[in-house]
């Protein structure tokens, strides 16, 4: 399940691309398997990165020089990563995890180069809102999301660290009622069949990509999707 769009997020080759917070792989794999781009992800949880291990066997290309791919355990306040090392940063789904989100951000900003893309996605308000409201559980389960963010405001916080905004989009429309439905039967959501039915139809979904429900979420997106993406270049130096 890919959240950012390349083709808003050009990869040119050799570049150093960071996906911070990568959580399972999505987005480090993603980028390594799109372009010859040496592709670096970072995450708290050593359970999180030894799956993108697990996952990236598959498609490891160990012939070809022109890319590579490494995984740090680190934290989003302190990153061990000299300033300008990276020219396309990944923050996916992560900054309302993070307590002090405003420290990881400057972080970002260090870690960037001069004229480097950033994109950030996190769940859009509304439909967080409505989870928030059905599952006290939601977001009191320990390493949840912490706050709801407004889109603008984070915009705004983004670019006032020195960042052009250039793209926003929506993602993730049919995954919205899923959360709902969790949110609606949080204490039994594992066995309840409603549940594990929508489970199914995602992952079917993602797995197989079938025309419909692709042009379906395409046309739901800017109603109700459940990720606002946006992108950002950072300012060169005049």
């Amino acid at each position: 399940m890919q959240t950012v769009e390349f083709e808003h997020f050009p990869l040119q080759s050799g570049d150093r691309v960071l996906d911070l917070g990568c959580g399972e792989g999505r987005h480090v794999i993603s980028a390594y398997v799109a372009a010859d781009v040496h592709s670096v992800g970072v995450d708290l949880s050593l359970e999180d990165l030894r799956t993108t291990r697990e996952k990236f066997s598959e498609f490891d290309e160990p012939g070809n020089p022109a890319k590579s791919f490494s995984l740090s355990s680190a934290s989003a306040l302190a990153l061990p990563f000299a300033d300008d090392s990276f020219d396309k940063v990944i923050c996916s789904e992560v900054l309302e995890h993070i307590p002090d989100y405003r420290a990881a951000l400057r972080e970002i900003e260090r870690v960037l180069k001069p004229g480097g893309l950033f994109c950030a996605s996190v769940p859009r308000r509304w439909p967080e809102k409505i989870c928030w409201v059905l599952s006290e559980g939601y977001h009191r389960t320990p390493g949840g999301h912490l706050r709801i963010f407004r889109s603008g405001e984070l915009r705004g916080e983004i670019e006032g660290l020195g960042f052009d905004h250039y793209h926003r989009h929506w993602a993730h429309a049919l995954h919205v009622p899923f959360w709902w439905l969790k949110c609606l039967f949080w204490k039994n959501r594992d066995n309840n069949w409603l549940v594990r039915q929508y489970h199914r139809l995602l992952v079917w979904d993602i797995m197989e990509r079938p025309a419909l429900t692709r042009a379906l979420e395409k046309a739901m997106n800017p109603l109700m999707g459940k990720s606002v993406v946006m992108y950002f270049r950072k300012e060169a130096p005049l």
